[in-house]
């Protein structure tokens, strides 16, 4: 068996983890640019209001900040600070041979921490809510980097 395959079930594990992370990444964005058609605004760059099938009318005031917009944006540059780490970390942690039931513990904790700090982000909790939740997925990478960099010079 090699470490980097469906027969290891640390493996797959990080197959599960990476996916919902990736496809919860992938997905925000596709969310932020619902809101800037629904909400008609929200756009970013000047060029952006050039006349097109999802821009009939452009106007100045489209590029001003949008709330609805710019909270899903920043739910999404936090994703971008947050699971390009782990995606690279539980890699190499799975490199390192764990344990499963440690994978399992570290790997859903943080997709579950990633989800909380979504869901507490979209109903507007405020910044200990969600500095808690990105605390538990940021420790969390911190282990699996160092239980991989302890393995390697062991």
């Amino acid at each position: 068996m090699t470490l980097l395959s469906m027969e290891n079930p640390v493996f797959v594990t990080y197959v599960i983890a990476a996916a919902i992370m990736i496809l919860k990444l992938m997905g925000q964005g596709w969310i932020t640019v619902s809101r800037m058609i629904g909400s008609d605004a929200g756009l970013l760059n000047p060029e952006d209001l050039q006349p097109g099938p999802t821009n009939r009318n452009p106007r100045p005031e489209q590029l001003e900040p949008n709330e609805h917009v710019e909270r899903s944006r920043r739910m999404q540059r936090n994703d971008l600070e947050n699971i390009p780490a782990f995606l690279a970390a539980g890699l190499i942690f799975v490199a390192a041979g764990p344990s499963l039931l440690l994978a399992n513990i570290l790997m859903y904790a943080f997709v579950a921490a990633r989800l909380a700090h979504t869901i507490a982000y979209a109903t507007r909790q405020r910044h200990e809510v969600r500095a808690t939740f990105f605390s538990i997925g940021s420790i969390i990478v911190i282990i699996m980097a160092a239980y991989a960099l302890v393995a390697a010079v062991l």
